[in-house]
């Protein structure tokens, strides 16, 4: 039986090497059972994780916009399945921190953070959002990182070993290289039979079922299943089957792998635009298309872009834009995002997972501009900078900046 062991060496080995914040994560004694595979109820869920004893290490091929090197697959993340394919979330409210770069520099990890600044981003917000989303809805969920299970524990010290493990898992388990290795390889114009492609993953992972899961016919992610011996901090990781029925929406064969550096989405070059800085100056954008189909929404104030509106709606000057999707609607268009429908609510702009289609504003355009009550200005307090977002609102008050949403076609 093939395994991985998560040990402080294994993470020095990888780059990773942890730095202990207070005490350390209980030690197990004993080999013991293998999670996803005891007979009977395990007592001590510190060395025993329970009810996720299914890890799934997942990634993203991301084409559109391009997220990450042209070679390299990155991280979603890990989560703590039960054995059945169903899942809890966001289990610990009170432990969905919210400054996971501040956590693991103050714990010496910034070799780590660096590494995820590339590996683990998402295509539709900050990298922040998504790790404080990721440990909030998963690593919260994980029994054997619950504060009970550390010795002498301080707040946020289980916040490291979450993501060391789940990078040193993922470096693990490269991907673009397995594929490649079997001549499967990102183009514009060949497709793969499903087969070729789970084959070529399963030889690497002691011969289970890797799944593969697809946008229309293009491969988009894939998740690596394990059980576990011990604790997620420092415990044995061992391939497994996939333990739900989910095909993954591939077809047996035309499958599509697109490029990361052009010729995804139908030739031409699939790179997000990158926000600007908010410095005085910049270029003035320029526009493209109606809103209808995908695109992004690309922010103007005084003549120059500032960055975009990311997928919760709000306005961002660094990272990587949203790409949102107009649909017609009435006398005019909604608009989606991977966070939800959106609305206009409380008079800011905002996009979320509990909007229904039915609650969502039907938008209208001025030209290639966002329109609202008041034409097509929108306003903020000021523009944001470095990491700090800042909230749209339909209607000026008193807020002192003014801008324009316009839309660019991809």
């Amino acid at each position: 039986m093939s395994f991985i062991r998560i040990t402080a060496g294994s993470l020095a080995v990888l780059g990773l090497a942890q730095s202990v914040l207070g005490g350390a994560p209980k030690q197990c004694t004993s080999k013991g059972e293998l999670s996803c595979h005891n007979t009977t109820a395990e007592a001590d869920t510190c060395c025993f994780n329970y009810p996720g004893g299914s890890l799934l290490q997942t990634q993203f091929w991301d084409t559109d916009p391009v997220v990450g090197p042209d070679d390299s697959w990155t991280i979603h993340g890990l989560w703590p399945d039960h054995c059945d394919g169903t899942y809890d979330s966001t289990c610990d409210s009170s432990r969905a921190y919210t400054n996971i770069s501040d956590i693991l520099k103050s714990s010496g990890n910034d070799d780590l953070l660096s590494y995820m600044q590339t590996y683990w981003l998402p295509n539709d917000s900050t990298g922040e959002e998504f790790w404080e989303h990721e440990w909030g809805k998963h690593g919260t969920c994980i029994s054997t990182l619950d504060p009970k299970c550390f010795t002498d524990y301080q707040p946020t010290e289980e916040v490291p070993y979450f993501f060391n493990t789940t990078v040193s898992l993922f470096k693990t388990l490269p991907t673009y290289q397995w594929l490649a290795d079997a001549g499967i390889t990102p183009s514009s114009s060949k497709t793969y039979k499903l087969s070729d492609i789970q084959a070529a993953l399963s030889k690497n992972h002691g011969g289970k079922t890797v799944y593969v899961g697809c946008s229309g016919s293009a491969i988009e992610q894939v998740y690596y299943y394990f059980n576990t011996y011990g604790s997620v901090a420092n415990g044995q990781f061992v391939p497994a089957d996939p333990d739900n029925g989910d095909d993954g929406g591939c077809p047996s064969t035309g499958v599509k792998y697109l490029p990361k550096n052009g010729g995804g989405g139908g030739g031409g070059s699939t790179t997000s635009p990158t926000p600007t800085s908010t410095t005085s100056g910049g270029s003035s954008p320029t526009p493209t298309g109606s809103f209808s189909g995908k695109g992004y929404l690309n922010a103007v104030t005084g003549g120059s872009k500032k960055g975009c509106i990311i997928g919760s709606g709000a306005w961002y000057t660094t990272g990587t834009c949203a790409t949102f999707t107009a649909a017609s609607s009435g006398k005019g268009f909604t608009l989606k995002s991977s966070k939800g429908y959106c609305s206009v609510s409380g008079g800011a702009l905002a996009c979320a997972a509990d909007t229904s289609s039915a609650n969502a504003n039907v938008f209208t355009a001025d030209g290639t501009n966002l329109a609202n009550s008041d034409g097509n200005d929108w306003y903020a307090d000021s523009v944001p900078s470095g990491s700090s977002q800042g909230t749209v609102y339909s209607e000026k008050g008193s807020h002192g900046t003014t801008l324009q949403i316009q839309w660019q076609s991809v």
